[in-house]
């Protein structure tokens, strides 16, 4: 289905044709001056030096020859815009063929992509803490849009599962339980299907021995000695890291669960492991690894930088490899496993150099051809009101599950209070609308971008927030619902409102384009959040129950049953549903 714009924009260089101008001029967009047309055409300007005509001239030809099927008024404005409204009648039999289109106009992509989202990314036998909740988000978000345009997409968690936290468990849990099979040298039976721990006492055993671990040398050797030997796959330490992943895994997915996000690919550090010996040999025959004070490095500095991009270590001095080296081991086993054409990561902002010298070192040795397109976004920081990273009131990380218990019972409260919802009711309903406001108050910011956690605004039923968007769903099923009609054709706006609801729902398909060409969750928000306003306009100012035409009604009807649509295909490519009442 043909975009708005474009269709204005084709009636525009049909136009600059008949008048004798060049219709790549033709270009039409949305006025920056509501207040003085719905669309506006700047071609004149530019065109006025080739023409050698004034723009104002050139504007007035053009507008004498434009068609008043499509324009209800065209007027040419110094020094040459062309301003524009378009007709009632050409803007509903758009959104009548809109609403027949099964994506709402949504165009899917030329060419499908194969594409590998790395989002996630959290240590195991660690809890979820508000420093991966970002990365989740976004992910989750950028996955559903690529998909809903076409795209072949593979979520992968990424988990740190291979590292000195793995050795550092093994090591305490060696000094705590030193009569656990897993410890004895000779033993050759069946290891226990049961872990030697529950998810808590994994998670208290973590930070004890990393403490432990900077205060007494002795264990800290114990620990590294420990990872080696489970990375050299110890029968032991190996069955006890495959309990640690099991109840670690599992653990992940109940929280991942309750922010709606999944992953199609639960792989680590430890599956790229395999890969990195035979990757560091092709880097040796490529002649492309350098020594530098005794490590193995890629120089991945070009002519051009502005500023100092450091050598890739591929190999410490003391033979260990680093992020880096997992990092393009994965890349190697990804461009195995899926072919993408695409490979898309999410972490803190802090990575971004990271990522440059990774992605330098995936091009200098050919791990990844030219064609195959990699993109980092660094996202920025979730901070309290005082502008610093958001902490608990002790000053300590929050647990991702306690932000969430936290917002929906402040959402439940408040749900409660209103007696809209009955008690049996309300805490399914809050999680739904806790879920919606931490989501919404993520995406609606530039992922780039640091922003302050507010939970009272973010939870709020009015403004820009998720719940708006849910109560703005909610209000229109309700009037469905009791609607003694069943919607008809939309027809031409009769006021204001009614015509700036039809304007904003005509424009849906460039801002999902937009929001796919970006990686942009917030251009979602943004549009969600304009066509919640636009409803919520229309059904203060018009009567749509107690109108008395039944062509009126019926198209008051299929009118916000269109906007419910596009409501509901916005927030679910945020990661977020809307519960029946609120």
């Amino acid at each position: 289905m043909e975009k708005f714009l474009d269709i204005l924009s084709k009636t525009l260089a049909k136009a600059f044709t008949a008048a004798g101008y060049d219709n790549s001029y033709a270009n039409v967009t949305v006025s920056n001056r509501p207040d003085l047309c719905e669309f506006q055409c700047n071609g004149a300007m530019p065109l006025a030096k080739t023409a050698r005509k004034a723009p104002i001239m050139i504007a007035n030809d053009v507008v004498a020859q434009l068609d008043n099927e499509v324009f209800s008024s065209a007027e040419a404005v110094n020094p040459g815009f062309i301003n524009l409204r378009v007709h009632e009648d050409f803007l509903s039999k758009y959104l009548n063929v809109l609403r027949e289109n099964d994506r709402l106009g949504a165009p899917k992509c030329e060419k499908s992509r194969s594409v590998v989202v790395d989002y996630g990314g959290p240590n195991v036998a660690k809890p979820l803490h508000i420093g991966h909740l970002r990365s989740a988000i976004i992910g989750e978000s950028v996955k559903r849009i690529y998909r809903y345009f076409g795209d072949t997409v593979v979520g992968d968690i990424h988990m740190g599962d291979w590292g000195l936290q793995m050795g550092l468990i093994i090591a305490e849990l060696k000094e705590r339980k030193p009569d656990l099979p897993y410890f004895d040298d000779v033993f050759t039976g069946e290891y226990p299907e049961q872990a030697p721990f529950t998810i808590s006492e994994l998670e208290e055993i973590y930070p004890f021995a990393s403490g432990k671990s900077k205060v007494d040398a002795d264990f800290a050797e114990k620990a590294h000695a420990a990872t080696y030997e489970l990375q050299n796959r110890k029968r032991g330490y190996y069955a006890l890291w495959e309990h640690i992943m099991r109840v670690s895994v599992a653990d992940l997915k109940r929280n991942y669960a309750n922010l709606n996000v999944d992953f199609d690919v639960w792989m680590g550090e430890s599956d790229a492991d395999p890969y990195i010996p035979p990757m560091i040999e092709m880097f040796e025959k490529q002649g492309i690894l350098q020594e530098s004070d005794g490590a193995k490095v890629i120089e991945v500095a070009e002519d051009g930088d502005k500023k100092e991009i450091p050598p890739c270590i591929i190999v410490k001095s003391d033979g260990a490899t680093l992020y880096a080296t997992t990092d393009l081991a994965t890349i190697v086993q990804r461009m195995q496993d899926f072919k993408p054409d695409k490979l898309f990561y999410l972490t803190d902002k802090r990575q971004n150099l990271h990522f440059e010298q990774v992605f330098r070192a995936a091009r200098k040795s050919g791990i990844v051809p030219e064609h195959v397109e990699l993109e980092h976004v660094g996202f920025g920081t979730m901070n309290g009101k005082d502008g610093k990273p958001f902490k608990t009131r002790d000053g300590g990380v929050m647990r991702l599950e306690t932000l969430i218990a936290d917002i929906t019972n402040y959402v439940e409260q408040k749900i409660l209070e209103n007696q809209v919802v009955d008690a049996a009711e309300a805490h399914k309903t809050a999680k739904i609308i806790a879920v919606a406001a931490l989501k919404y108050g993520d995406l609606s910011n530039l992922a780039t971008k640091d922003y302050i956690f507010d939970l009272e605004r973010f939870a709020a039923f009015e403004g820009n927030t998720g719940p708006y968007l849910l109560y703005t769903i909610v209000r229109i099923k309700s009037i469905l619902n009791r609607a003694e009609l069943t919607d008809g054709t939309i027809s031409e706006a009769n006021n204001e409102s009614a015509k700036n609801l039809q304007l904003v729902l005509s424009s849906m398909p460039e801002q999902m384009l937009m929001a796919y060409r970006d990686s942009a969750p917030n251009v979602i928000c943004s549009y969600a959040y304009e066509l919640a306003g636009a409803v919520n306009k229309f059904y203060h100012e018009t009567r749509i129950l107690t109108e008395t035409d039944e062509e009126k009604k019926r198209s008051y009807l299929a009118l916000i049953s269109l906007a419910k649509r596009a409501l509901e295909e916005c927030i679910d490519l945020l990661g977020f549903e809307a519960p029946e009442r609120m």
